[in-house]
Parts: structure tokens; sequence; C-alpha cells
């Protein structure tokens, strides 16, 4: 289980993890509107409230604890136990995203050797955010979900590692190796090539699922078949860390291959 906050880096250095191990790959981002689907039903009210702002009243309007409370941080969190629990039991998992819990961590249900808590600096935070243009509000609430979890992680214990931007994300990454050497040597994990492919997949499938979520919200707008996107490659060398930019509908046409990437 990894736990990141938002603007550490996260998504790159558990993409990199799981395609050289074979490991299946959990990205809570992409259960996103299927953990909103679940809150509505449940009625809960920040969710509902959430539904009914226009985008100038979510991002700009909102005081801090509205923004986190319709963030669904809390909530989120037993539903991605709830997924992970779910998942088969071979390949190995890597988890991450900002609503993973420490709480998971104190009540022993992730093992503190199989668990890290990546925490950036504000200064780290602060540029990873402005390099990638995210706007204000968005910004916002990530700096102070940012705090929530640095501050839930000394609470629950839960080991972390600081992110500074002193080590480029391939140090970051292997440090994390080495802290989950252990676990990675018992494995299980995903040996042959059409194992490691239909990982591959299945990664890419959960991007997909995210972007026809959002589309599905009574106000968005747009085809959600023409929306561009960075998917991983689905050709299955450990080696590989390439990205593809396609389109939803070209993904349907699968797969998704790097430029000279062959799969038969």
């Amino acid at each position: 289980m990894d736990r990141w906050a938002p603007g550490s880096g996260k998504t790159t250095v558990a993409k990199r993890r799981a395609r050289r191990h074979g490991l299946r790959l959990y990205g809570a981002d992409t259960q996103t509107w299927a953990h909103r689907d679940r809150a509505l039903a449940a009625s809960n009210a920040a969710a509902h409230r959430w539904e009914s702002l226009t985008p100038a009243e979510r991002w700009e309007c909102s005081t801090p604890a509205e923004l986190v409370a319709m963030s669904l941080h809390r909530e989120r969190g037993q539903m991605v136990v709830d997924d992970l629990g779910a998942l088969p039991d071979s390949p190995l998992v890597v988890a991450e995203g900002s609503t993973l819990p420490a709480w998971a961590v104190s009540c022993g249900i992730a093992e503190r050797s199989h668990a890290v808590w990546l925490i950036p600096t504000k200064e780290f935070q602060r540029a990873q955010l402005a390099a990638r243009a995210t706007p204000a509000g968005h910004a916002r609430l990530y700096l102070l979900l940012g705090e929530v979890i640095a501050r839930e992680a000394e609470e629950h214990r839960a080991p972390t590692l600081v992110v500074d931007g002193s080590s480029g994300i391939a140090d970051t990454a292997d440090a994390i190796e080495r802290l989950f050497a252990d676990a990675l040597a018992t494995g299980p994990l995903a040996h042959t090539l059409d194992e490691r492919r239909a990982l591959l997949r299945e990664t890419n499938e959960m991007i997909a699922a995210q972007v026809r979520g959002y589309h599905a919200r009574p106000w968005a707008h747009g085809d959600p078949e023409g929306v561009v996107r960075d998917f991983v490659c689905e050709c299955g060398d450990r080696a590989c860390e390439a990205d593809v930019r396609l389109s939803m509908g070209e993904l349907t046409a699968g797969p998704a291959l790097a430029r000279g990437h062959d799969q038969p």
C-alpha cells in the first residue's frame, strides 16, 4: 500500500514498480466517480452538495473545511479498503492514491513493512502543481489534503518518505523498491508475458473507466470516446516505461502500444 499526497509523483512511481515487477496497479483516482456514486447512494450530504454546486461555487467560494469535506477524503478511505479486499490474491497489488487511509496501518489491515506514505514538502508540492498548470481551486484542495495526509500518517505511525525534489523520480522509485524488497522477493508476481499484458490492459481500462465516469455526470459535456489520455504501453516488456497518448476510441480498438513496441 503506497499512500501519496497530491503532487508527490505518486502515480509515476507506482506505475514503474508495477510494470517492472508484474504487479497489479490500483489507482484510487481511477475510482473517483464510482466512489462518488456510492456516496450519493448512501445519501452523503457532502457528496450531494458537491454535485449541486457550479464549478465556481465548488472551487472558488467554498471554505477550506468545505473543500476537504466535499472531496470525500475520509469516506473514500473505507471504499478503497473495500476495493482492495475484492481484488484477486495474485499477483501483489501496488495501491496508490491520496485516499488510502492511514488507519489501515494502525489497525493491521496493511502491514507496515508493505506500506509507505510519500509526504512532499510544501515547496515541492507547490512547484509540482504549478508545473502541471493545476487550476487554483484544485491546487488549494491538494495543498489542504497534503496537510491532512501528513497529520494522519503521523497519528497512525505510518511509514513515511519525505519528497523535496532533491531526488528524481528514478531515485524515489528505487528507494521505495528497497523498502519493499522482501515483499517483492516473496510475491506472488505476474511472470509470463500474457499475465503482464493483461495487467497493463487492466490498468488502462481503469483509466478509461475514470473518463467515462466523469462524462456520465449530469453536468458533464462532450463525447468521452474523443477524450485523449496517456495510457501505459501494453507490450509487456519489464523494462518498458513508455506511455501512449490515445483517444478513448483508439484504446478500445487496442492494444495500446508505443511506436516500435510490437505485440503479436
